[in-house]
């Protein structure tokens, strides 16, 4: 296997270990002193536009994390995570939606549209935040958990798995843009102006939940890190190696891929809650294939298999992809498809990868 794949006997270097939680934490303490302290017109002062896209991409990172510890240690690639993060995200938008019909007392505009004279009961159990997470996160669970077993006890694997997964992801893409849903069609939800009594429209608001994005980033991290070190870890990349050994020897394979597969999807969920306070909206696109594929090439890129590549390639990739959509937005295609070419060739096993090997060089040399 690639050096860059993470198993129990290559240990994590110190800067995946404990240097990226660190600088994420680090992060979240910088963004409210550079926004608070520095005065606009300050170079060092950020503003909420800087400070919305760092929340944006700590949750791009997540996802690309809850992607890795599947791909990377159990063999699994998913092209449908996207599912996970759109249901997260819908889950969220409907407590958003309670919390700003509860101020006002006045539906939100596709629902007066809709032709709809009282809220929604179907939304109110969403009403209360701490039950609106803890749905969010079961509702994808139990997503996942129907998709695992139908497919693991089926024994169905490599690309088959991951043409059943982008075919879900699309049909449900489909799905949401049916205007007799319920929820929004093409343009989704909209109307949000409260979280736990917070205005989404103030600036201490958006820095807070960015700062948070950064804190739950570095404690999944974490928590993904000392579970691979885990006999569970060491279960799941016996799995990826030889899962047929594995099911020779008595062991149920499917047990424990659909664990890790169900822990993925909770983790995607929870990207996709912290981030549609951020951006203001959920519709149909947030399930797209598109943005499912790009999971896949973040953590390619990044180093599949590490945890920290993954964090990495979200990261660069996502303020890559910002830049150029402000300055160049028709390149962004091109150069993707240049830094995919690139990497695959020139670092096979990733950003990260790359990074390990010169250190190891410099340590020799």
């Amino acid at each position: 296997m690639p050096n860059s794949v993470f198993s129990p006997r290559t240990p994590f270097r110190s800067a995946s270990r404990i240097g990226l939680p660190a600088l994420l934490v680090c992060v979240a303490f910088v963004l409210p002193l550079f926004n608070a302290v520095f005065s606009p017109g300050h170079p060092l002062h950020l503003s909420l536009f800087v400070v919305n896209l760092v929340g944006q991409i700590m949750c791009f990172a997540l996802l690309a994390l809850a992607l890795d510890f599947v791909w990377g240690l159990l063999g699994v690639l998913s092209l449908g995570h996207g599912i996970f993060f759109g249901i997260g995200g819908y889950v969220m938008g409907f407590h958003l939606l309670n919390s700003a019909y509860a101020d006002t007392k006045v539906l939100p505009d596709f629902m007066q549209f809709m032709g709809w004279s009282t809220f929604p009961a179907a939304l109110k159990p969403f009403a209360d935040l701490p039950m609106a997470l803890l749905l969010g996160l079961v509702l994808a669970v139990l997503v996942g958990g129907v998709v695992g077993l139908a497919a693991f006890r089926s024994r169905i694997n490599g690309v088959y798995f991951s043409i059943i997964t982008q075919a879900l992801t699309y049909a449900l893409m489909l799905l949401l843009f049916n205007n007799d849903l319920g929820l929004g069609g093409n343009n989704g939800l909209t109307g949000f102006t409260l979280l736990a009594g917070f205005n989404l429209a103030h600036e201490s608001t958006q820095v807070a939940l960015a700062s948070l994005s950064a804190v739950v980033l570095a404690a999944v991290f974490f928590l993904l890190r000392r579970l691979a070190l885990s006999s569970f870890g060491q279960a799941m990349v016996a799995v990826r190696d030889d899962e047929a050994r594995l099911r020779f020897l008595g062991f149920r394979t499917d047990r424990i891929k659909l664990a890790a597969w169900c822990l993925s999807a909770a983790v995607a969920a929870l990207a996709g809650m912290l981030y549609v306070p951020q951006v203001g909206i959920i519709n149909p696109g947030i399930v797209s294939p598109t943005l499912s594929v790009e999971i896949a090439v973040w953590v390619a890129i990044g180093g599949r298999g590490t945890l920290a590549g993954a964090v990495l390639g979200a990261v660069i990739l996502s303020c890559l992809k910002f830049w150029l959509s402000a300055e160049i937005p028709s390149a962004w295609p091109f150069v993707l498809a240049g830094i995919t070419l690139l990497i695959t060739v020139a670092l096979q096993n990733g950003l990260w990868g790359g990074l390990q090997q010169l250190r190891a060089w410099k340590a020799v040399s």
